[in-house]
């Protein structure tokens, strides 16, 4: 299996929108991609603007694909502007 974890920043004022849009990706990737295993979506209490994704693929082929659909070509490119950062981790299960 194959993980990737995403930590994205955004500014307050557009955390809602982003957790919005963000949760209706994690739906669509879990619907339209059979290798697609998990999509969590979290947040920090603390700082509304820190949301966590913690994704599972059956391999990196997998994610590929994802990176490469219309859902998260038209995903990332309506929230790019508003993202401060984003830092992607990828993992093996051991």
């Amino acid at each position: 299996m194959f993980v990737v974890t995403v930590l994205f920043e955004v500014g307050e004022p557009d955390a809602a929108r982003f957790l919005l849009r963000m949760r209706q990706q994690a739906e669509d990737s879990l619907r339209l991609e059979p290798a697609c295993r998990r999509f969590d979506v979290c947040t920090d209490p603390e700082q509304a603007g820190r949301v966590f994704l913690y994704e599972l693929y059956d391999d990196r082929a997998a994610f590929d694909v994802h990176l490469a659909s219309a859902h998260f070509r038209d995903f990332d490119t309506e929230v790019a502007p508003i993202v401060r950062s984003k830092t992607v981790q990828t993992w093996s299960l051991a």
